[in-house]
């Protein structure tokens, strides 16, 4: 495998992942086709030796891993990341009539950059909920994503905004709303859930809830001069979630537990059942080490020889804001993965931790450089610190450095992401 072919692979598993639903779902076909078996919560576990497992939670986190032949000096390998983006959520009755237009009610969902989002062709991906009548406790779950330029928020002209092109606030609640369709008064108001009725082929009486999120209906491109530049929405974080399977699959455990874990809802503070912050990872990592026949006192003794990489995205030095970076740490695109670091722990990594994921690129022959913020900029967090919270193991945060973070398409380069597919296959192996 190349760059260019992994980051064609890349574009190809982010544009079937409108949303964290599809994600998950693209993750567990392709853990299907290299044999990992699905294990459910509810269910006793009964783990092999060199066997291959996964499970999900919400259908929007998932959890994989592959057992060592040997139960001898047992360790985590854990590799985690997220499938959530910045983008809008459909609010319930969101149909809007007015004037002539049907409009679409949405809430901003995380720290999307809203301006990107205006004046493009979007669509709804999610999943439905509709009743079992046999089981309220289980009622039927639908993915869906409709496969259509369906509808577009769309800017006011210069002409009755004169100021636009010097900057102005937008109103989440009044300028984001998209167009869905022209009405008039001889029309039969359509209904949001009759379009969802009509796309599941069931009946709109059945339907009981969903969680619906726009996406842009333009796919991603390999650009630049040198075909250098991947870009497309979600690389936040689709970008680390696809090298983690990618790299588990192209690895046999060793002595090590090798595992990765996709949680949901980092953008929004991880506080959720599927989220970072939840006990769902250490909580498997516990089952596994009962199901193999140990006690919890090995259970802690395995947790305490464990490493954890919070992979995540950094900031590139961007070339029209060079005042943005710190003043010796810039990292470039193209010149490998960042370690992220920060005084006030927003980032895991130390010394120690930083210096065993140096370790391992060395020994892959890849690239690493360091990301800080400016001391006097409030910098981002990620996944790793709010894991701690749950999982006290030693962790590094990376991430590859990209242009326009949070945009509605994002800018990143092809040899960072394979740069970063050789670091995650060493440490797996």
């Amino acid at each position: 495998m190349n760059s260019k072919t992994l980051a064609k692979d890349l574009i190809k598993f982010i544009d079937a992942s409108p949303c964290a639903f599809f994600a998950v779902k693209a993750m567990e076909e392709e853990l299907h086709k290299s044999d990992y078996k699905e294990l459910k919560e509810e269910d006793k576990w009964d783990l092999s030796l060199g066997g291959k497992y996964f499970v999900k939670k919400n259908d929007s986190a998932i959890l994989a891993f592959e057992l060592p032949n040997t139960k001898k000096d047992l360790a985590f390998k854990i590799i985690a990341s997220h499938s959530d983006s910045p983008c809008f959520r459909v609010k319930p009755e969101p149909d809007i009539y007015q004037n002539g237009y049907h409009k679409l009610n949405t809430e901003v969902y995380g720290g999307a950059i809203l301006h990107t989002w205006f004046d493009r062709a979007l669509s709804l991906a999610g999943r439905v909920y509709t009743k079992n009548k046999e089981d309220a406790l289980h009622p039927k779950m639908h993915l869906i994503n409709i496969d259509k330029d369906l509808m577009s928020i769309v800017s006011l002209c210069i002409h009755q905004n004169r100021e636009v092109n010097k900057g102005f606030d937008i109103n989440a609640q009044k300028d984001t709303l998209p167009i869905l369709e022209l009405i008039n008064d001889t029309m039969e108001k359509l209904k949001l859930e009759d379009i969802i009725a009509k796309e599941l082929k069931v009946s709109r009486e059945d339907i009981l809830d969903f969680d619906l999120f726009l996406y842009d209906r333009e796919g991603g491109k390999i650009v630049g001069l040198n075909d250098e530049f991947v870009q497309v929405g979600r690389l936040d974080n689709l970008a680390m979630a696809h090298l983690s399977y990618k790299a588990l699959v192209a690895n046999k455990a060793s002595k090590a537990i090798n595992l990765i874990y996709v949680s949901d809802n980092e953008e929004v503070g991880s506080m959720t059942k599927q989220g970072a912050n939840s006990p769902f990872l250490k909580n498997v990592m516990r089952r596994i080490i009962l199901a193999l026949g140990l006690d919890d006192e090995e259970f802690y003794r395995v947790k305490a020889k464990s490493f954890m990489i919070s992979s995540d995205l950094a900031h590139a030095y961007h070339p029209n804001y060079p005042e943005k970076c710190d003043i010796t740490n810039m990292p470039k695109m193209g010149e490998g993965v960042c370690i992220k670091y920060a005084a006030n722990q927003s980032y895991t990594s130390d010394a120690e931790s930083a210096s065993v994921f140096k370790q391992f690129a060395e020994n892959a022959g890849a690239k690493v450089q360091a990301f800080l913020n400016r001391s006097d900029v409030r910098g981002g967090s990620t996944i790793g610190p709010i894991s701690s919270t749950q999982l006290d193991i030693k962790s590094v945060d990376i991430g590859n450095p990209i242009l326009g973070m949070h945009s509605v398409r994002e800018f990143g380069s092809v040899e960072d992401h394979y740069n970063l597919y050789k670091i995650f296959t060493e440490f797996f192996k």
